[in-house]
C-alpha cells in the first residue's frame, strides 16, 4: 500500500457520492507498499479504505472483485468490494481503477502466536473448502510454468553454486509434478504472508490484498503459508506454528494422498518462487516507483533449509 496519486478531499467526496456509505470526514494516504494506491477514509457513517490501481492487468480486476465477493458471501474474513447503488464496484478515479473496501479491524502479526496460527490455519481451511466450487479462473501467474520460463533471466546475477541450484530445483519440480495425479484445484490468495492478514489479538480480523487471486493448486497457497508463518530467521521450520496452522486446516480440508506425497517439494518451490521473483525485481524488472525491493536472500534461506532439513512430518487435523 502507498500513495503514488495524490487526491484532493473533494475529489473522493465527489467519489463517495455514488455509493451509500455516507459523507467524507477524512482521508488519509497510507505509506508503504510496492503496487498500488492506498487511502483510509473515514466518513460519517464507517471506516472504508480506497485503493487505486497502479499496475498489474487491469482487464483482470473484474476477477478479483468477483472472487472478494463470493468468499464475502461465503462468510470468509475478506473484504468485500462495495458496490454503488447501481451494484457496480470497480471505478475509475484520477484516471485509474478503483475500488472501495471495508476496512477490516486489526494489525498485521510480526510474530504470530500458536492461536493466530491456528486461526489462520482454519480460515484458509475453509476458503479451500468453497473456493473450489468459485466459477471464475485466472491461471497462476507463478506456477511451474512461470518457474521453467522465468529462471533463465537471473542465472547471469548468480553464483555457479546457485546457479546450479536453481536448475536443478526447476528440473526436478517438472519431474515430481508432470509425474503427480492432478491435485485438489480451487481459487488461491497467492500471497497470504503475515503481513497480508488483520488480527486483533488473537482473533483474524481479515485476510487482505488478494491482488495475486488466481486459481490452481490448493496445495501452492498452503506452502506460501507455512514458508513465511512457520519459517524461523534461518529457515528452519518452527514445528508448534506450522503443526498449528496444519491441523486447523485439515480440520476444514484434509489433504490427500497425493497432496502428502509431494508436500516437500511444494514447500521447495514454493520457496523458489520467491527466491525467483524478488531477483527479478532485483536484477530484471525493477518496480515503476522509487521503492526498496524484498531482499532474494530470505527466500534462499528458506530454501536451502528445506533441502538440508526436509519438511516436517504432516500431522493430522485437529479436532478442536
Amino acid at each position: 500500500m502507498a500513495v503514488f496519486t495524490p487526491l484532493s478531499d473533494a475529489q473522493v467526496a465527489e467519489f463517495l457520492r455514488r455509493f451509500d456509505v455516507g459523507s467524507l470526514v477524512s482521508l488519509e494516504g497510507v505509506a508503504g507498499g510496492t503496487e498500488n494506491t492506498t487511502f483510509f477514509v473515514t466518513t460519517d457513517r464507517r471506516e472504508l479504505v480506497l485503493t487505486l490501481f497502479e499496475q498489474g492487468e487491469h482487464e483482470e480486476l473484474p476477477f478479483f472483485v468477483d472472487l472478494l465477493d463470493y468468499l464475502d458471501e461465503h462468510r470468509l474474513p475478506v473484504p468485500g468490494p462495495v458496490h454503488d447503488r447501481e451494484g457496480i464496484a470497480l471505478h475509475s478515479l484520477a484516471g485509474k481503477p478503483s475500488l472501495l473496501f471495508p476496512r477490516l479491524p486489526g494489525r498485521h502479526p510480526m510474530a504470530p502466536n500458536l492461536a493466530q496460527c491456528q486461526a489462520l490455519g482454519d480460515a484458509l481451511g475453509r476458503m479451500h473448502v468453497v473456493s473450489q466450487h468459485f466459477p471464475g479462473h485466472r491461471p497462476n501467474p507463478r506456477d511451474l510454468n512461470w518457474l521453467v520460463a522465468m529462471h533463465h533471466k537471473v542465472l547471469g546475477y548468480l553464483s555457479p553454486e546457485d546457479q546450479a541450484l536453481m536448475k536443478d530445483e526447476v528440473e526436478l519440480y517438472q519431474g515430481v509434478f508432470g509425474a503427480a495425479p492432478e491435485l485438489p484445484h480451487g481459487a488461491l490468495h497467492g500471497d497470504l504472508f503475515r503481513d497480508n492478514t488483520l488480527f486483533e489479538g488473537d482473533r483474524l480480523g481479515g485476510l487482505i490484498d488478494f491482488y495475486n487471486g488466481c486459481t490452481g493448486d490448493l496445495l501452492f497457497d498452503l506452502a506460501i503459508v507455512i514458508n513465511d508463518w512457520a519459517s524461523g530467521p534461518e529457515g528452519r521450520l518452527d514445528r508448534d506454528r506450522h503443526d498449528a496452522i496444519l491441523r486447523a486446516y485439515q480440520a476444514r480440508r484434509p489433504l490427500t494422498s497425493a497432496e502428502r506425497e509431494v508436500w516437500p517439494t511444494m514447500l521447495r518451490m514454493t520457496a523458489l518462487r520467491y527466491w525467483l521473483s524478488r531477483l527479478l525485481v532485483v536484477y530484471v524488472d525493477p518496480p515503476a516507483h522509487d521503492l526498496t525491493p524484498h531482499d532474494p536472500a530470505q527466500f534462499h534461506t528458506i530454501l536451502t533449509a528445506r533441502l538440508k532439513l526436509g519438511a516436517l512430518p504432516l500431522p493430522e487435523a485437529s479436532n478442536t
